[in-house]
Protein backbone atom coordinates (compact mmCIF):
# COMPACT_ATOMS: atom_id res chain seq x y z
CA UNK A 1 0.00 0.00 0.00
CA UNK A 2 1.61 3.54 -0.93
CA UNK A 3 1.88 6.00 1.64
CA UNK A 4 -1.00 7.64 0.53
CA UNK A 5 -3.55 5.24 0.43
CA UNK A 6 -2.55 4.28 3.77
CA UNK A 7 -3.16 7.90 5.29
CA UNK A 8 -6.47 8.38 3.37
CA UNK A 9 -7.11 4.46 4.64
CA UNK A 10 -5.84 6.06 8.62
CA UNK A 11 -8.14 8.85 8.21
CA UNK A 12 -11.01 6.81 7.24
CA UNK A 13 -10.79 4.48 10.18
CA UNK A 14 -10.43 7.67 12.42
CA UNK A 15 -13.15 9.07 11.67
CA UNK A 16 -15.26 6.47 11.51
CA UNK A 17 -14.15 6.31 15.24
CA UNK A 18 -14.28 9.57 15.95
CA UNK A 19 -17.92 9.51 15.31
CA UNK A 20 -18.76 6.66 17.19
CA UNK A 21 -17.28 8.38 20.52
CA UNK A 22 -18.63 11.24 19.79
CA UNK A 23 -22.27 9.76 19.91
CA UNK A 24 -21.34 8.89 23.87
CA UNK A 25 -21.78 5.84 25.50
CA UNK A 26 -23.53 6.33 28.75
CA UNK A 27 -21.93 4.62 31.62
CA UNK A 28 -22.52 2.76 35.05
CA UNK A 29 -20.74 3.65 38.29
CA UNK A 30 -19.76 -0.33 39.72
CA UNK A 31 -17.24 -0.83 42.59
CA UNK A 32 -16.23 2.91 41.86
CA UNK A 33 -15.15 2.50 38.32
CA UNK A 34 -17.04 3.69 35.15
CA UNK A 35 -18.09 0.77 33.30
CA UNK A 36 -20.34 0.46 29.78
CA UNK A 37 -22.80 -1.83 29.04
CA UNK A 38 -21.92 -4.52 26.23
CA UNK A 39 -25.12 -4.66 24.78
CA UNK A 40 -24.93 -0.86 23.96
CA UNK A 41 -21.42 -1.32 23.02
CA UNK A 42 -22.65 -3.79 20.53
CA UNK A 43 -25.86 -1.73 19.29
CA UNK A 44 -23.17 1.13 18.45
CA UNK A 45 -21.42 -1.05 16.08
CA UNK A 46 -22.23 -2.12 12.51
CA UNK A 47 -23.16 -5.81 11.80
CA UNK A 48 -22.16 -6.78 15.34
CA UNK A 49 -23.30 -9.78 17.17
CA UNK A 50 -23.36 -10.49 21.05
CA UNK A 51 -24.13 -13.65 22.86
CA UNK A 52 -23.65 -12.86 26.56
CA UNK A 53 -26.25 -14.69 28.64
CA UNK A 54 -26.74 -13.79 32.28
CA UNK A 55 -25.65 -16.82 33.89
CA UNK A 56 -22.16 -17.69 31.76
CA UNK A 57 -18.78 -17.28 32.76
CA UNK A 58 -17.84 -15.79 28.97
CA UNK A 59 -19.54 -13.55 26.48
CA UNK A 60 -18.91 -13.44 22.63
CA UNK A 61 -19.29 -10.22 20.59
CA UNK A 62 -18.65 -11.17 16.77
CA UNK A 63 -18.06 -8.18 14.30
CA UNK A 64 -17.35 -9.34 10.71
CA UNK A 65 -14.52 -11.90 10.81
CA UNK A 66 -13.09 -10.58 14.48
CA UNK A 67 -14.55 -12.15 17.85
CA UNK A 68 -13.92 -10.80 21.16
CA UNK A 69 -14.34 -13.16 23.75
CA UNK A 70 -15.22 -11.92 27.21
CA UNK A 71 -14.84 -13.96 31.04
CA UNK A 72 -16.62 -12.87 34.08
CA UNK A 73 -14.16 -11.39 36.70
CA UNK A 74 -11.23 -11.01 33.82
CA UNK A 75 -9.15 -7.92 33.42
CA UNK A 76 -8.53 -9.64 30.44
CA UNK A 77 -10.27 -10.37 26.88
CA UNK A 78 -9.19 -12.12 23.78
CA UNK A 79 -9.44 -10.60 20.29
CA UNK A 80 -9.11 -13.38 17.73
CA UNK A 81 -7.59 -15.31 20.60
CA UNK A 82 -5.29 -12.63 21.50
CA UNK A 83 -5.39 -11.45 25.05
CA UNK A 84 -5.78 -7.59 25.48
CA UNK A 85 -5.61 -6.39 28.66
CA UNK A 86 -8.74 -3.72 30.42
CA UNK A 87 -7.83 -1.61 33.37
CA UNK A 88 -10.41 -3.32 35.54
CA UNK A 89 -12.47 -6.69 35.25
CA UNK A 90 -15.34 -7.21 33.23
CA UNK A 91 -18.54 -7.65 35.80
CA UNK A 92 -21.96 -8.92 35.54
CA UNK A 93 -24.50 -6.79 37.41
CA UNK A 94 -28.03 -8.25 37.94
CA UNK A 95 -27.72 -10.10 34.34
CA UNK A 96 -26.19 -7.86 32.48
CA UNK A 97 -22.99 -7.64 31.23
CA UNK A 98 -20.60 -4.73 32.19
CA UNK A 99 -17.10 -4.03 30.61
CA UNK A 100 -14.13 -0.98 31.84
CA UNK A 101 -14.16 2.09 29.88
CA UNK A 102 -11.44 1.02 28.67
CA UNK A 103 -12.59 -1.46 26.73
CA UNK A 104 -13.70 0.79 24.09
CA UNK A 105 -10.18 2.51 23.56
CA UNK A 106 -8.24 -0.74 23.77
CA UNK A 107 -10.91 -3.32 21.67
CA UNK A 108 -13.54 -1.56 20.03
CA UNK A 109 -10.58 0.19 17.72
CA UNK A 110 -9.79 -3.08 16.53
CA UNK A 111 -13.52 -4.20 15.57
CA UNK A 112 -13.72 -0.67 13.54
CA UNK A 113 -10.89 -1.84 11.75
CA UNK A 114 -9.20 0.81 12.63
CA UNK A 115 -5.73 1.07 10.75
CA UNK A 116 -2.40 0.64 12.15
CA UNK A 117 0.45 3.89 11.55
CA UNK A 118 3.58 2.33 10.19
CA UNK A 119 5.87 1.46 13.19
CA UNK A 120 9.30 2.14 13.15
CA UNK A 121 12.31 0.10 13.59
CA UNK A 122 11.87 -2.73 16.17
CA UNK A 123 14.31 -3.67 18.29
CA UNK A 124 14.87 -6.12 21.26
CA UNK A 125 14.54 -4.98 24.47
CA UNK A 126 14.32 -8.18 26.47
CA UNK A 127 14.47 -12.34 26.45
CA UNK A 128 13.64 -13.75 29.63
CA UNK A 129 12.83 -17.71 29.96
CA UNK A 130 11.71 -19.62 32.98
CA UNK A 131 10.71 -23.24 33.28
CA UNK A 132 7.24 -24.92 34.74
CA UNK A 133 6.75 -28.16 35.58
CA UNK A 134 4.47 -29.05 32.61
CA UNK A 135 5.86 -26.07 30.08
CA UNK A 136 8.77 -23.82 29.65
CA UNK A 137 7.93 -20.24 28.69
CA UNK A 138 10.09 -17.87 26.30
CA UNK A 139 9.50 -14.59 26.22
CA UNK A 140 10.91 -12.14 23.46
CA UNK A 141 9.81 -8.23 24.67
CA UNK A 142 10.25 -5.58 21.68
CA UNK A 143 10.18 -1.89 21.36
CA UNK A 144 6.98 -2.40 19.13
CA UNK A 145 4.57 -5.22 17.99
CA UNK A 146 6.62 -7.63 16.07
CA UNK A 147 4.93 -10.76 13.78
CA UNK A 148 6.04 -13.99 13.87
CA UNK A 149 6.07 -17.34 12.19
CA UNK A 150 7.50 -20.58 13.34
CA UNK A 151 9.19 -21.68 10.32
CA UNK A 152 10.48 -25.34 11.50
CA UNK A 153 9.56 -27.39 15.17
CA UNK A 154 11.34 -31.12 14.59
CA UNK A 155 12.02 -33.55 17.30
CA UNK A 156 15.99 -31.59 17.66
CA UNK A 157 14.98 -27.48 17.17
CA UNK A 158 12.33 -25.35 16.91
CA UNK A 159 12.74 -22.07 14.99
CA UNK A 160 10.74 -18.86 14.85
CA UNK A 161 11.60 -15.87 12.65
CA UNK A 162 10.78 -12.55 13.87
CA UNK A 163 9.81 -9.77 10.95
CA UNK A 164 11.80 -6.93 11.34
CA UNK A 165 13.65 -6.98 14.44
CA UNK A 166 16.91 -4.65 13.17
CA UNK A 167 18.54 -5.46 16.38
CA UNK A 168 19.46 -7.48 19.31
CA UNK A 169 21.00 -11.21 19.71
CA UNK A 170 20.51 -13.57 23.00
CA UNK A 171 22.00 -16.82 23.94
CA UNK A 172 21.10 -18.61 27.12
CA UNK A 173 21.66 -22.18 28.18
CA UNK A 174 19.19 -23.49 30.06
CA UNK A 175 18.94 -27.63 30.39
CA UNK A 176 16.05 -28.28 31.91
CA UNK A 177 15.11 -31.45 30.77
CA UNK A 178 13.36 -29.99 28.10
CA UNK A 179 14.87 -26.78 26.19
CA UNK A 180 18.97 -26.91 26.08
CA UNK A 181 19.48 -23.75 24.50
CA UNK A 182 17.54 -20.70 23.50
CA UNK A 183 19.20 -18.25 20.78
CA UNK A 184 18.55 -15.70 18.92
CA UNK A 185 20.53 -14.73 15.96
CA UNK A 186 20.49 -12.14 12.74
CA UNK A 187 18.35 -13.45 10.05
CA UNK A 188 18.98 -10.99 7.21
CA UNK A 189 15.92 -8.03 8.19
CA UNK A 190 14.82 -10.43 10.96
CA UNK A 191 15.61 -12.20 13.97
CA UNK A 192 15.66 -16.31 14.18
CA UNK A 193 15.11 -17.35 17.54
CA UNK A 194 16.36 -21.08 17.82
CA UNK A 195 15.42 -23.41 20.30
CA UNK A 196 17.61 -26.03 21.07
CA UNK A 197 16.06 -29.56 22.71
CA UNK A 198 17.11 -31.93 25.06
CA UNK A 199 15.19 -34.80 23.98
CA UNK A 200 12.19 -34.85 22.30
CA UNK A 201 10.96 -32.17 21.41
CA UNK A 202 7.93 -29.99 22.76
CA UNK A 203 4.69 -28.50 21.38
CA UNK A 204 4.84 -24.45 20.61
CA UNK A 205 2.17 -21.98 21.69
CA UNK A 206 2.84 -18.79 20.69
CA UNK A 207 0.63 -15.21 21.98
CA UNK A 208 1.38 -11.59 21.35
CA UNK A 209 0.79 -9.20 24.32
CA UNK A 210 0.87 -6.05 24.11
CA UNK A 211 1.93 -3.05 27.58
CA UNK A 212 4.60 -4.24 26.75
CA UNK A 213 4.67 -5.51 23.20
CA UNK A 214 6.07 -9.10 23.86
CA UNK A 215 5.62 -12.68 22.05
CA UNK A 216 5.38 -15.48 24.58
CA UNK A 217 6.12 -19.02 23.75
CA UNK A 218 5.13 -22.05 25.85
CA UNK A 219 6.54 -24.88 25.34
CA UNK A 220 4.85 -28.13 26.55
CA UNK A 221 6.56 -30.69 27.78
CA UNK A 222 5.96 -34.35 25.90
CA UNK A 223 3.18 -35.66 27.84
CA UNK A 224 2.10 -39.87 27.27
CA UNK A 225 -0.96 -40.59 26.11
CA UNK A 226 -2.10 -42.30 29.71
CA UNK A 227 -0.97 -39.31 31.81
CA UNK A 228 -2.73 -36.45 28.93
CA UNK A 229 -6.21 -38.25 29.49
CA UNK A 230 -5.68 -38.31 32.95
CA UNK A 231 -4.93 -34.41 32.54
CA UNK A 232 -8.27 -33.66 31.25
CA UNK A 233 -9.98 -33.84 34.57
CA UNK A 234 -9.22 -32.48 37.66
CA UNK A 235 -6.97 -34.79 39.89
CA UNK A 236 -7.11 -34.56 43.60
CA UNK A 237 -5.27 -32.04 45.99
CA UNK A 238 -2.02 -32.85 47.24
CA UNK A 239 0.33 -30.38 48.20
CA UNK A 240 -0.06 -26.90 49.14
CA UNK A 241 2.56 -24.67 49.64
CA UNK A 242 2.84 -21.87 52.19
CA UNK A 243 4.26 -18.96 51.95
CA UNK A 244 5.24 -16.44 55.02
CA UNK A 245 5.94 -12.94 53.49
CA UNK A 246 9.05 -11.23 54.35
CA UNK A 247 11.38 -12.51 57.26
CA UNK A 248 15.08 -12.03 57.68
CA UNK A 249 16.78 -8.46 57.22
CA UNK A 250 12.74 -7.69 55.42
CA UNK A 251 10.78 -7.05 58.80
CA UNK A 252 7.77 -6.31 56.62
CA UNK A 253 5.52 -3.64 58.54
CA UNK A 254 6.25 -2.70 61.79
CA UNK A 255 3.17 -1.96 64.09
CA UNK A 256 3.45 1.19 66.64
CA UNK A 257 3.98 -0.96 69.57
CA UNK A 258 6.90 -2.76 67.01
CA UNK A 259 5.26 -6.13 66.09
CA UNK A 260 6.91 -7.50 63.11
CA UNK A 261 5.26 -8.64 60.11
CA UNK A 262 7.42 -11.25 59.26
CA UNK A 263 7.05 -12.40 62.78
CA UNK A 264 3.47 -12.27 62.62
CA UNK A 265 3.06 -14.06 59.93
CA UNK A 266 5.64 -16.98 60.05
CA UNK A 267 3.65 -17.84 63.44
CA UNK A 268 -0.04 -17.39 61.48
CA UNK A 269 1.60 -19.62 58.74
CA UNK A 270 3.27 -22.44 60.88
CA UNK A 271 -0.48 -22.71 62.54
CA UNK A 272 -2.38 -22.80 59.76
CA UNK A 273 -0.01 -25.38 58.34
CA UNK A 274 -0.45 -27.89 61.44
CA UNK A 275 -4.32 -27.94 60.71
CA UNK A 276 -4.00 -28.55 56.96
CA UNK A 277 -1.56 -31.42 58.28
CA UNK A 278 -3.76 -32.80 60.83
CA UNK A 279 -7.55 -31.82 59.48
CA UNK A 280 -6.70 -31.94 55.67
CA UNK A 281 -4.87 -35.13 55.23
CA UNK A 282 -2.48 -32.53 52.33
CA UNK A 283 1.46 -32.63 52.60
CA UNK A 284 2.01 -29.13 53.18
CA UNK A 285 5.31 -27.62 52.49
CA UNK A 286 6.51 -24.04 53.45
CA UNK A 287 8.28 -21.63 51.91
CA UNK A 288 10.26 -20.54 54.66
CA UNK A 289 9.58 -21.81 58.65
CA UNK A 290 12.34 -19.77 60.48
CA UNK A 291 13.07 -16.15 60.48
CA UNK A 292 15.41 -16.19 56.93
CA UNK A 293 15.24 -14.06 53.99
CA UNK A 294 13.38 -15.92 51.16
CA UNK A 295 13.53 -13.99 47.64
CA UNK A 296 9.83 -12.99 45.91
CA UNK A 297 10.51 -15.40 42.63
CA UNK A 298 12.35 -17.93 44.96
CA UNK A 299 9.04 -18.59 46.76
CA UNK A 300 7.15 -19.69 43.56
CA UNK A 301 10.05 -21.41 42.17
CA UNK A 302 9.94 -23.32 45.06
CA UNK A 303 6.23 -23.63 44.80
CA UNK A 304 6.89 -25.01 41.24
CA UNK A 305 9.23 -27.64 42.25
CA UNK A 306 7.09 -29.03 44.93
CA UNK A 307 4.06 -29.65 42.15
CA UNK A 308 1.91 -27.78 44.50
CA UNK A 309 -1.89 -27.54 43.98
CA UNK A 310 -2.26 -24.63 46.07
CA UNK A 311 0.19 -21.82 46.79
CA UNK A 312 -1.33 -19.03 49.63
CA UNK A 313 0.60 -16.31 50.85
CA UNK A 314 0.24 -14.79 54.00
CA UNK A 315 0.85 -11.26 55.37
CA UNK A 316 -0.12 -8.58 57.34
CA UNK A 317 -1.04 -4.66 55.90
CA UNK A 318 -0.02 -1.04 56.49
CA UNK A 319 -1.24 2.22 55.93
CA UNK A 320 -0.30 5.46 56.73
CA UNK A 321 -3.95 6.19 58.01
CA UNK A 322 -3.88 4.53 61.29
CA UNK A 323 -7.46 3.62 61.56
CA UNK A 324 -7.56 1.75 58.40
CA UNK A 325 -8.53 -2.06 59.39
CA UNK A 326 -9.39 -5.03 58.09
CA UNK A 327 -8.44 -8.15 55.81
CA UNK A 328 -8.43 -8.73 51.77
CA UNK A 329 -7.82 -11.22 49.63
CA UNK A 330 -5.71 -11.03 46.34
CA UNK A 331 -5.29 -12.96 43.53
CA UNK A 332 -3.02 -12.25 40.66
CA UNK A 333 -4.06 -9.37 37.63
CA UNK A 334 -1.88 -7.71 35.15
CA UNK A 335 -4.31 -4.34 36.39
CA UNK A 336 -4.97 -3.69 39.97
CA UNK A 337 -8.67 -3.19 41.14
CA UNK A 338 -8.33 0.17 42.41
CA UNK A 339 -5.58 2.32 43.09
CA UNK A 340 -5.48 1.35 47.21
CA UNK A 341 -5.05 -2.15 45.72
CA UNK A 342 -2.19 -0.94 43.50
CA UNK A 343 -0.74 0.50 46.63
CA UNK A 344 -0.56 -2.96 48.48
CA UNK A 345 1.04 -4.15 45.46
CA UNK A 346 3.26 -1.74 45.48
CA UNK A 347 4.48 -2.44 48.82
CA UNK A 348 4.81 -5.68 48.97
CA UNK A 349 6.87 -5.62 45.65
CA UNK A 350 8.97 -3.53 47.47
CA UNK A 351 11.02 -6.24 48.55
CA UNK A 352 12.56 -6.87 45.64
CA UNK A 353 15.00 -3.90 46.53
CA UNK A 354 16.12 -5.82 49.63
CA UNK A 355 17.58 -8.70 47.19
CA UNK A 356 20.82 -8.71 46.13
CA UNK A 357 21.14 -7.45 42.53
CA UNK A 358 22.07 -11.39 40.98
CA UNK A 359 18.72 -12.92 42.75
CA UNK A 360 16.69 -9.91 40.81
CA UNK A 361 18.14 -11.32 37.12
CA UNK A 362 17.92 -8.95 34.51
CA UNK A 363 21.42 -7.04 35.72
CA UNK A 364 19.39 -5.92 38.86
CA UNK A 365 16.63 -4.41 36.56
CA UNK A 366 13.48 -3.56 39.06
CA UNK A 367 10.75 -2.94 36.05
CA UNK A 368 8.36 -4.82 38.32
CA UNK A 369 5.12 -4.91 35.79
CA UNK A 370 7.31 -6.93 33.58
CA UNK A 371 8.92 -9.07 36.80
CA UNK A 372 5.67 -9.21 38.55
CA UNK A 373 3.19 -11.17 35.77
CA UNK A 374 5.77 -13.18 34.47
CA UNK A 375 4.01 -12.49 30.79
CA UNK A 376 0.74 -13.89 32.49
CA UNK A 377 2.48 -17.41 33.90
CA UNK A 378 -1.02 -16.89 36.18
CA UNK A 379 -3.28 -16.83 33.57
CA UNK A 380 -4.44 -20.29 33.01
CA UNK A 381 -5.04 -19.96 36.65
CA UNK A 382 -6.42 -17.55 37.31
CA UNK A 383 -10.15 -18.34 37.20
CA UNK A 384 -9.05 -20.97 40.15
CA UNK A 385 -7.27 -18.15 41.75
CA UNK A 386 -10.00 -16.29 41.93
CA UNK A 387 -12.71 -19.09 43.03
CA UNK A 388 -9.52 -19.94 46.20
CA UNK A 389 -9.81 -15.98 46.69
CA UNK A 390 -13.53 -15.98 47.34
CA UNK A 391 -13.83 -18.93 48.96
CA UNK A 392 -11.20 -18.37 51.92
CA UNK A 393 -12.08 -14.79 52.48
CA UNK A 394 -15.35 -15.23 53.07
CA UNK A 395 -14.79 -17.86 55.54
CA UNK A 396 -12.36 -15.19 57.16
CA UNK A 397 -15.12 -12.06 57.25
CA UNK A 398 -17.53 -14.80 58.25
CA UNK A 399 -15.09 -16.03 61.49
CA UNK A 400 -13.46 -13.17 62.29
CA UNK A 401 -14.88 -9.72 63.62
CA UNK A 402 -13.25 -7.93 61.20
CA UNK A 403 -13.72 -5.10 58.23
CA UNK A 404 -14.36 -6.77 55.24
CA UNK A 405 -12.05 -4.94 52.27
CA UNK A 406 -12.69 -7.59 49.73
CA UNK A 407 -11.43 -9.88 47.59
CA UNK A 408 -9.31 -7.82 44.68
CA UNK A 409 -6.97 -7.99 42.21
CA UNK A 410 -3.11 -6.68 41.96
CA UNK A 411 0.19 -7.42 40.07
CA UNK A 412 1.72 -9.30 43.17
CA UNK A 413 5.20 -10.35 42.27
CA UNK A 414 5.16 -13.46 44.94
CA UNK A 415 2.23 -14.52 42.37
CA UNK A 416 3.63 -13.90 39.61
CA UNK A 417 5.52 -17.58 38.51
CA UNK A 418 3.13 -19.66 40.38
CA UNK A 419 2.15 -22.62 38.04
CA UNK A 420 -0.91 -23.70 40.05
CA UNK A 421 -3.75 -21.36 41.75
CA UNK A 422 -2.46 -19.10 44.08
CA UNK A 423 -3.64 -16.18 46.65
CA UNK A 424 -2.19 -13.42 49.01
CA UNK A 425 -3.94 -12.84 51.88
CA UNK A 426 -3.70 -9.22 54.51
CA UNK A 427 -4.73 -10.95 57.85
CA UNK A 428 -5.02 -7.29 59.57
CA UNK A 429 -3.24 -3.83 59.61
CA UNK A 430 -0.32 -3.70 62.13
CA UNK A 431 -0.36 -0.40 61.93
CA UNK A 432 -3.29 0.13 63.40
CA UNK A 433 -3.07 0.23 67.22
CA UNK A 434 -6.53 -1.78 68.19
CA UNK A 435 -5.90 -4.31 65.35
CA UNK A 436 -1.95 -4.81 66.15
CA UNK A 437 -3.25 -5.38 69.91
CA UNK A 438 -5.46 -8.51 68.26
CA UNK A 439 -2.96 -9.92 66.30
CA UNK A 440 -0.45 -10.30 69.29
CA UNK A 441 -3.14 -12.10 71.05
CA UNK A 442 -2.29 -16.35 70.33
CA UNK A 443 -6.07 -17.05 70.69
CA UNK A 444 -6.75 -14.42 68.04
CA UNK A 445 -3.93 -16.00 65.68
CA UNK A 446 -5.68 -19.44 65.97
CA UNK A 447 -8.74 -18.10 65.08
CA UNK A 448 -7.29 -16.99 61.71
CA UNK A 449 -5.68 -20.10 61.31
CA UNK A 450 -8.99 -21.60 62.09
CA UNK A 451 -10.53 -19.60 59.60
CA UNK A 452 -8.25 -20.13 56.91
CA UNK A 453 -8.35 -23.79 57.38
CA UNK A 454 -12.44 -23.68 56.93
CA UNK A 455 -11.43 -21.57 53.40
CA UNK A 456 -9.72 -24.34 52.39
CA UNK A 457 -11.53 -27.15 53.53
CA UNK A 458 -14.77 -25.73 51.58
CA UNK A 459 -12.33 -25.19 48.49
CA UNK A 460 -11.19 -28.88 48.94
CA UNK A 461 -14.55 -30.17 48.85
CA UNK A 462 -16.05 -28.01 46.10
CA UNK A 463 -12.26 -28.81 44.04
CA UNK A 464 -13.21 -32.71 44.65
CA UNK A 465 -16.81 -32.85 43.76
CA UNK A 466 -15.48 -31.01 40.26
CA UNK A 467 -12.34 -33.83 40.18
CA UNK A 468 -15.52 -36.50 40.40
CA UNK A 469 -17.51 -35.55 38.03
CA UNK A 470 -16.91 -36.89 34.44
Amino acid sequence: MSVRRLAVAVVASLLVWAAWVQAGMPTVTHEGRAYVELARVAASLQKTKLDAPAASTRAHLRSGDRVVTLTRNWAQVLVDGKPVLLDAPVRVKRGVWLVPESFVDRVVPALTRVAAVAQAEITLEEVRVRSYPSFTRIVVETSAPIAHRIETSGPKEARIRLTGLSSGAHAEELQDGLIAEVRLERAGADGLLRVVFEGTGGTIRATTLVDPPRLVLDVSRPVEPAARAGRERLTPLRTIVLDAGHGGHDSGAVGPTGLMEKDLVLDVTRRVGKLVDERLGIKVRFTRDTDHFVTLRDRTSFANRERADLFVSIHANAHRETATDGVETYFLSSEATDSAARQVAALENGVVQLESPASRGNGGKTDLVRMILWDLAQSEFQMESSRLAEVVHDSMTQTLRISNRGVKQAGFYVLGGAAMPAILIEIGFVTNPREEKRLKDSRYRDDIARAILTGLTEYKKNWDERARTP
